[in-house]
């Protein structure tokens, strides 16, 4: 990667100031990122062409890019860079910045919240018209309900497949095994997940026994929402260009972030 010497970079990770403003991260946080990547094997090893960046820059580009949802071509002006290179420095960084998967099966004392949701993508060899009107895919979000940090992201599925599926279709229920699972009524169909009490066919009311439990349950499941709600404050999630599994990547890469931003 060629840095273009007609353009000066604006944007650098030396210069703290602006890490907050365009990642959503401390100055902390995101070197603990960098650290991360580099411990993944972001740093340059062996022969052949030279990043151009360092790679707390290379890191720096990517999550302004997931932050700030600007063009490749944008972004290029902002590092000084070609709009080519800074779509090589995102295609090698993604997977490196994703948030890993779970490795062991969990506690029978944990629990998880499981929730989908929908986000636009141009790519339509894996996203369908949905229920916003738009082409998304189903991306589904498991946080843990006494921590709030995010467990794991199912693989997207289309965005018309009903969260009932897209839980097993996406893989996500793999990462959950050994926890107990709360989700919204949506996830019929699961009867390892624990869903609210519907009410009878007849109309009448539930006993009030029911709908406490149902309260209760409403009051603890409201934590995904709004984890949800927190990963969309980066602008690639309400409208992801990338092709293939580039929004998966995204998405694990905003979850990493975010539990980041909870936690360091």
């Amino acid at each position: 990667m060629i840095v273009d010497q007609g353009v000066e970079q604006v944007i650098r990770a030396d210069r703290p100031e602006w890490v907050p403003v365009f990642t959503g991260l401390s100055v902390r946080q995101f070197q603990e990122l960098v650290r991360i990547v580099a411990g993944r094997g972001g740093e340059q090893a062996g022969v052949g062409r030279r990043w151009g960046l360092s790679l707390a820059d290379r890191v720096l580009l990517t999550t302004v890019y997931y932050r700030t949802n600007l063009t490749f071509r944008q972004v290029a002006l902002l590092f000084g860079i070609s709009k080519s290179a800074a779509n090589r420095v995102v295609e090698h960084l993604a997977p490196l910045l994703a948030l890993a998967p779970v490795s062991t099966p969990h506690s029978p004392d944990t629990v998880l919240i499981v929730d989908g949701t929908l986000v636009p993508t141009h790519d339509r060899d894996m996203s369908a018209s949905s229920k916003n009107y738009r082409y998304s895919v189903n991306m589904q979000v498991v946080i843990d309900a006494n921590t709030r940090l995010t467990v794991a992201v199912g693989k997207p599925t289309p965005g018309n497949r009903n969260d009932c599926r897209a839980y097993t279709d996406s893989g996500v229920d793999q990462h959950c095994k050994g926890a107990r699972v709360m989700a919204d009524g949506g996830y019929q169909g699961n009867p390892a997940v624990i869903m609210p009490y519907r009410k009878p066919r007849d109309g009448s009311n539930l006993p009030d026994w029911k709908d406490d439990l149902n309260t209760v349950h409403k009051r603890i499941r409201a934590r995904v929402e709004h984890s949800l709600a927190h990963m969309k404050s980066w602008n690639i999630l309400r409208n992801c260009r990338r092709k293939g599994q580039g929004v998966w990547y995204a998405t694990r890469g905003i979850a990493q972030m975010r539990n980041l931003a909870m936690t360091y």
